[in-house]
């Protein structure tokens, strides 16, 4: 495992697993949030994040986190030699993004740029929740199913998946050290 992406629906724990994930393995950790927005939720140009994100999957290890765009998702899940897809059911994608909203209020969602603002981001995401269940979860499902003979597949579809994963890597990398 040298370069992970990690990806799935809006809200499914994605940057929690990511920052998790890159603390176990040692690998930078990449979040796309972060590089597409500025602080304050401003977006950064298509050119500037394309570029970005070119670079970082040229290098020879990385965690990426997050969607990006289209066109980038797909790049980066043919460089991936590992794909962690966070596939929960719906209705747990929107408890999380809701819970997300409300304890926003009180400390910065994770994985947020700093300064976001957390309304109009949480409106996206709700949004952003049907959009991807409609149109990009069957792609990814679809995609999972045919990389899982070429790369590492992780293809995580309940709490107790994700639990058993953090138990995999911990064992993994304590066999490693």
């Amino acid at each position: 495992m040298k370069k992970i992406a990690v990806f799935g629906n809006t809200g499914g724990g994605k940057s929690t697993l990511s920052k998790r994930l890159s603390k176990i393995t040692n690998l930078p950790l990449y979040v796309l949030d972060k590089i597409q927005y500025q602080p304050g939720g401003t977006k950064v140009s298509y050119e500037e994040y394309k570029g970005i994100h070119e670079q970082i999957i040229a290098t020879d290890q990385w965690i990426i986190d997050g969607f990006g765009c289209l066109e980038t998702v797909w790049l980066r899940l043919a460089e991936a030699d590992t794909l962690v897809y966070i596939d929960l059911p719906l209705s747990l994608h929107f408890w999380f993004v809701s819970k997300r909203f409300v304890t926003g209020f009180f400390s910065p969602p994770q994985g947020w740029p700093e300064n976001s603002p957390l309304v109009k981001s949480s409106i996206t995401s709700y949004r952003t929740l049907w959009l991807c269940h409609r149109r990009l979860t069957p792609k990814y499902r679809d995609y999972v199913m045919k990389m899982k003979h070429t790369k590492t597949v992780y293809h995580l579809q309940s709490m107790r998946q994700i639990s058993e994963f953090w138990d995999l890597m911990q064992t993994e990398n304590k066999a490693l050290n």
